[in-house]
């Protein structure tokens, strides 16, 4: 189920160059050179009405003129000619083409609607198209070169994907000399139909890839990427490197492709919660591809350094400390046994330092003894080409390094001295760099994406399990505002969401006279706060608009008066309602912080965390996270906020009450999941004490809000969906919970799938298996709600959940179609429980706009063809033979 729409693309059978040329400059002559002198072993035909014969070969006027249909077209002609070339290969049939040409969406106006007019077509024949202005593909197991760079790849297990050709040329120079083989390089240059999250889907169930790493400029569809990101790096990793770093790199990332770049901080909280890791630098991807591809894993952050010079140790050690990792603290039986196989001088603790006359004897000691050690998560080996021979040294470092499960980075120093022994430590498979401090960012990154892979692993519902929220009440409030053409809520319209939501705030009342706030006043109890309230300013400190601690009646008018009139000379165009008037709040040993939502033009909602009060403007304390979140996400988020530290213990205050604070968070997350008219929320400050935290001031700004088909359409990250949650009984008593699978279901999917009979895993996976790989299992419970659905029957058996039937489906890349399967334990056969689950899949693929499901039944399964007869399926012959049926459902 999925993926393989791409075999086109990236697997055909036979290939047709439009524009082949034997002009030495011309695009057309480089990539049907590639093809020919690559070991693909499909058919390759040149067109081009300039020439009868190139390189040999025949060369055809046209496609008709081949007389066979190819699965792939690489079209390197100009880009005029691209629409006619794609009408004529969908009307026979080609499902995939590579557009090298240039002059589309890169280009402006014109070459956008040239651009989108391409879509239109590929769409039409149901063909998927590759680029415009891409360097190609490369796919070096099977021999294919579909590019025109002079590049030499050798196979491998690291997939690239890059929206920049150069970038793809640069990194596969780069691997040559370094041993490292591609699976495949995949440049999607203006990605105008396959686009990030389709090739991550391909390469996900690639046997070929181990390792992916990504070059990103912009993202059309966040939703898609993000989708395609998590469900590739469930089962391998993923490396992304983001241009746009800063404001001018945005922009012009923006017109290389057109595709849009969102705020940095967000994308790398997307990253997190997607299960990668990202490169700052192009040597960190490097470094990191060559790490990943050696198939090396961190669990844990201690890192230990193994070196025959004390300054390498000194460096290793400084960029350890600046990228959070510990410099591993070696236990006393380590040492011990260092003392008792070195000689007295040696450091006798971490960096271990074996001396400048170092032997390959000290170094198969010290690495062995660091590995052993349970103190240790990785160890870093370095050598400086001093009285040693560097390549013996290597073979001491490779042989212990064997056996190891722990990562071993190597750093051999120099450069003529240390080649050959380099080339040893490539051929082993051990990653080698050549300085301390890119090693040890590699480690870190190691550790990143150990972390990010328990992020991955978090599916949280929109809403906690506590009490609820009141989101129709918070929606009446903002459809007011918006009825009068507001888009900012005034102070106490801005306090009743929040309350509405259950976060505490201060009392307060809107007030319209001087008189009016004098009655609040006196009702409230003094002293009390006193904030103009005016819609179209935000940070109310901007018109000197707060006056704290009024302490009696006498001051209530005079302020009132005060208020108003600075506002009025401030800002002569502002409309003022009146002020607010709020019981004065007064906390000992508070901290003042804030938390928001703001929406990001890519990921949008965003919850963010930091340092409040006057002076967060100048602090740029701020942390981000995607929501939905869960205990687990905001205890990340809060561990990488820089004001951290001063939450517990700090000085002489005490820890300030943090399971307040994560109710907050979590209460934030849910106002950004149930209420996408939110355009930006701001807490601040939020103040926390170790009794209680309180919203002391929020501003919140919405806009109008088109409802799309899912009601999280407007998140990055859909939530996990409780609300598909149903209970029923059987006629034997038994109760029966059909829900959405999650990533903790992994064992009872297992037992389920290894208790079903031979046949009838035979009639699931239309194959002969004994039980799920870890790769089908990831796959199967860490799912993509969005895309695609999984819904599992339950029961209680012996005190335990107990899976009994499963049903999902995958959308089709067309998004309005599906694929689904369906199986159910023998045992519980006729009792309707396939029945019920194919109804819930069928319903809920209809309230998110698919119109057709399909699937394949083998002809042999007779209850299961019975059963989507039953379901209103249509049942046709399979293309593949007589063995096998599809089944069809128009909803």
């Amino acid at each position: 189920m999925g993926g393989r729409d791409l075999d086109p693309l990236f697997a055909p059978d036979s290939i047709a160059v439009f524009g082949a040329s034997e002009r030495p400059e011309s695009v057309g002559c480089k990539v049907y050179a590639n093809l020919l002198q690559g070991t693909f072993a499909g058919n390759l035909y040149a067109i081009n009405p300039k020439y009868e014969q190139l390189r040999d070969r025949p060369c055809y006027p046209s496609l008709e003129a081949i007389g066979k249909r190819p699965d792939l077209a690489v079209i390197a002609t100009p880009a005029r000619t691209v629409l006619a070339i794609l009408e004529a290969c969908g009307e026979i049939g080609v499902k995939g083409a590579i557009i090298l040409s240039v002059g589309f969406g890169e280009t402006g106006e014109q070459g956008a609607r040239l651009q989108e007019e391409a879509v239109q077509i590929a769409r039409k024949y149901d063909m998927r198209v590759l680029g415009p202005n891409c360097l190609g593909v490369m796919r070096p197991g099977i021999g294919l070169n579909a590019t025109f760079t002079d590049a030499s790849v050798k196979p491998g297990q690291l997939a690239l994907v890059s929206q920049s050709g150069a970038l793809c040329s640069a990194m596969l120079d780069w691997s040559s000399p370094r041993g490292v083989g591609y699976s495949a390089m995949i440049s999607l240059g203006d990605a105008a139909d396959v686009d990030f999250g389709d090739v991550l889907d391909y390469l996900a169930i690639d046997t070929r890839t181990r390792a992916i790493v990504l070059y990103v400029e912009g993202i059309r569809n966040a939703r898609h990427f993000v989708s395609g990101l998590r469900v590739a790096a469930r089962v391998k990793p993923v490396i992304v490197m983001k241009a746009g770093k800063h404001a001018e790199g945005s922009k012009a990332a923006m017109a290389h492709t057109g595709a849009v770049v969102g705020a940095d901080d967000v994308f790398d909280a997307a990253l997190m919660r997607a299960g990668a890791v990202r490169a700052m630098t192009i040597a960190e991807l490097f470094a990191a591809a060559q790490l990943f591809s050696a198939n090396q894993r961190a669990h844990g952050n201690r890192l230990a350094i193994v070196t025959n010079g004390g300054g390498l140790g000194v460096m290793a050690a400084d960029r350890s400390m600046e990228l959070g990792l510990q410099v591993a603290n070696l236990n006393a039986a380590t040492r011990a046994h260092l003392s008792d196989v070195l000689p007295p001088p040696w450091s006798h603790t971490n960096p271990v330092n074996l001396l400048g006359d170092a032997t390959p004897t000290r170094y198969r000691e010290a690495l062995a003894a660091c590995l052993a050690d349970e103190n240790v998560d990785g160890v870093l080996v370095m050598l400086a080409p001093l009285m040693i021979d560097a390549s013996a040294a290597a073979h001491a470092v490779i042989e212990v390094a064997r056996g190891s499960e722990k990562p071993v980075l190597t750093c051999w120093m120099g450069e003529t001295q240390v080649i050959e022994a380099r080339r040893l430590l490539a051929e082993a498979g051990l990653a080698q760099f050549s300085s301390p401090e890119s090693a040890v960012t590699a480690f870190s990154l190691l550790v990143s994406y150990e972390r990010n892979q328990q992020l991955l692993l978090q599916v949280p519902a929109p809403l906690a399990e506590k009490s609820r929220p009141d989101i129709e009440g918070a929606r009446m409030i903002i459809e007011g505002a918006l009825a009068e053409s507001r888009r900012a809520l005034t102070t106490v319209e801005a306090s009743a969401v929040l309350s509405a939501f259950r976060i505490p705030v201060v009392e307060g009342v809107e007030a319209h006279t001087a008189n009016e706030a004098l009655v609040a006043a006196e009702a409230l109890g003094f002293p009390v706060a006193m904030k103009i309230s005016a819609p179209g300013i935000l940070h109310k400190s901007d018109v000197d608009g707060v006056r704290l601690d009024v302490g009696d009646a006498h001051s209530i008018r005079r302020t009132f008066n005060e208020l108003v009139a600075h506002t009025k000379q401030a800002r002569p165009e502002a409309t003022i309602i009146g002020v607010t008037v709020e019981r004065m709040y007064h906390a000992p040993r508070e901290r003042e912080l804030v938390v928001g939502i703001v929406r990001d033009p890519v990921f949008g909602p965003v919850i963010s965390f930091g340092a409040g009060g006057a002076v967060v403007e100048l602090r740029r304390t701020r942390t981000v996270a995607l929501p939905p979140l869960n205990d687990f996400i905001i205890e990340d988020l809060i561990k990488r906020a820089r004001v951290e530290p001063l939450l517990g213990t700090f000085r002489n205050l005490p820890p300030i009450r943090r399971e307040a604070l994560k109710d907050v968070l979590q209460r934030v997350s849910e106002m950004a999941c149930e209420l996408p008219e939110l355009v930006s929320v701001e807490i601040d400050p939020l103040v926390a004490t170790d009794r209680s935290v309180v919203a002391i001031d929020g501003r919140i700004m919405v806009d109008v809000h088109t409802p799309p088909l899912d009601p999280y359409g407007h998140m990055a990250i859909h939530p996990y969906p409780a609300h598909m949650t149903e209970t029923w009984q059987l006629a034997d008593g038994t109760d029966v919970t059909l829900r959405p699978i999650r990533p903790e279901d992994a064992e009872i999917e297992h037992e389920f799938v290894y208790n079903l009979p031979q046949q009838s895993k035979y009639f699931r996976f239309l194959q002969n298996l004994k039980g799920l790989t870890r790769e089908m299992l990831v796959r199967f419970t860490q799912i993509d709600y969005d895309r695609e659905m999984a819904l599992i029957a339950v029961c209680e058996q012996q005190n335990r959940q107990v899976e009994i039937g499963v049903a999902r489906y995958i959308t089709a890349p067309d998004g309005e179609s599906c694929e689904f399967a369906i199986v159910v334990a023998d045992e519980w056969h006729h009792r309707g429980i396939g029945t019920r689950l194919m109804r819930a899949l069928i319903n809920i693929a209809k309230t998110r706009g698919l119109k057709t499901m399909k699937g394949e039944v083998l002809s042999s399964n007779t209850n299961m063809l019975g059963l989507m007869k039953k379901m209103g399926f249509t049942v046709h012959p399979h293309p593949d033979g007589a063995n096998m049926k599809m089944v069809t459902k128009i909803m």
